[in-house]
């Protein structure tokens, strides 16, 4: 097929956010195959590692409150930190699934 030199270009673009050559993009495009995403697949990483953060400040927030020997008015603030980064964490998930 003919394309303009502008076409060509938005294709090898095309071609690169997917991780392909554009003979391989052009294929799976003409065959109506999808094709890979490499930001998706960034932002899925992205959210699992976000994920595994939240997993770990729970477990700290948990330990916090079963501390029986600390009086809570005296972790109190380490509670509100944790508390303020579990929000962030989950502020930065929906920020990224909306991306995807």
């Amino acid at each position: 097929m003919y394309i303009t030199v502008e076409e060509h270009a938005e294709i090898a673009a095309a071609a690169k956010r997917a991780g392909l050559s554009c003979s391989a993009y052009a294929k799976r495009v003409c065959l109506g195959l999808p094709t890979p995403s490499l930001e998706k697949q960034q932002y899925r990483l992205e959210l699992l590692k976000i994920n595994a953060d939240l997993g770990r400040l729970g477990g700290l927030f948990k330990l916090c409150l079963s501390e029986k020997e600390t009086p809570f008015q005296a972790v109190h603030h380490q509670v509100r930190h944790v508390l303020r980064e579990i929000e962030a964490r989950q502020r930065e998930m929906s920020a990224l699934i909306s991306k995807i």
